[in-house]
């Protein structure tokens, strides 16, 4: 897109952390903003800032809502539209992650679904519910989806992340999917894929306040609890500003890119897991272009 004032943006965890930054950064550019969000005294609180930065205090609008209720979803996108018209700017970004240091303690099913449910499922009800409208219409549109650099690759100590490492790295594949897909489909709709690093945010204590309360076994809790409020310290003291981010992210829409990273720390990570995979497969033995050309253009994802 080549310019985005007068566009219609909806963000999910838009009033706080890294939704609050996009949600400011595209105020500023004259966007009339939609911010979901599970809090409802956070939407409070960023509507009365956002109110002041945008064209009026109309073009601003908040909404409650789990992102993993579809129908929810769907209700909440018809309210957005009727009130500040067609949503051409998608911002997948609700996400949760919970600080376990064992990764036999993230082995359950109300954790997977939990994390999965927001990071992953949410993401995807979001394009679900907003991407055929874009597409009837014909754009210009952008989607981004956040993900984390936690999905390029497992950070040494890190290795108890699971399931917020696969719900990041499903975003991330996802998203480049979609991104080539709409490109090769000839439409004007672009896709993004937002990988943060550490940035200053409340995700450590916010995903366990929002947490079911059966989530944990008994007495669990305040140990997480703990461990949540170490981790805030150090994003608090070390992360980057949700404001620089948000300016990342609108610099990267208006210049059509897949991959917007806020730092560099990814950077080894990626490179050796690169090498690792390269280095796993076997010698070349003339077959792989056969069965390249054999696929191209057919639709199947894999060949045996």
């Amino acid at each position: 897109m080549e310019n985005l004032s007068g566009a219609t943006a909806f963000i999910t965890g838009g009033a706080q952390g890294i939704g609050r930054g996009i949600a400011r950064a595209l105020a500023r550019q004259g966007v009339r903003v939609a911010l979901a969000d599970i809090d409802a005294a956070a939407l409070d609180a960023a509507k009365n800032e956002l109110a002041a930065l945008a064209p009026d205090a109309e073009s601003v609008q908040t909404f409650e809502l789990d992102v993993r209720d579809r129908r929810a979803f769907t209700a909440v996108a018809d309210a957005t539209e009727q009130r500040l018209g067609p949503v051409s700017l998608l911002f997948n970004n609700a996400g949760v992650g919970l600080g376990l240091r064992k990764i036999s303690e993230q082995i359950t099913y109300p954790i997977w679904d939990y994390i999965a449910g927001v990071n992953l499922d949410g993401v995807n009800n979001g394009v679900q519910t907003f991407l055929p409208r874009m597409l009837s219409r014909g754009g210009p549109g952008h989607i981004v989806n956040t993900a984390s650099v936690a999905g390029l690759g497992v950070f040494p100590g890190r290795s108890a992340a699971y399931g917020y490492t696969a719900s990041k790295a499903a975003v991330i594949a996802l998203t480049e999917t979609l991104h080539y897909g709409l490109r090769d489909e000839g439409t004007s709709i672009g896709a993004s894929v937002l990988l943060p690093g550490l940035v200053a945010t409340g995700i450590t204590t916010n995903s366990l306040n929002a947490a079911p309360d059966d989530l944990l076994p008994p007495g669990e809790r305040a140990r997480v609890a703990e461990l949540a409020r170490q981790g805030a310290e150090i994003i608090a003291a070390h992360g980057r500003d949700i404001d620089t981010v948000g300016e990342q992210v609108v610099e990267a829409i208006l210049d059509g890119r897949l991959y917007i990273l806020t730092d560099r720390m990814a950077a080894d990570l990626v490179a050796s897991r690169a090498r690792a995979i390269l280095d796993a497969m076997p010698a070349e033995d003339g077959r792989t272009e056969r069965v390249l050309g054999m696929v191209s253009g057919t639709g199947t994802g894999t060949a045996e």
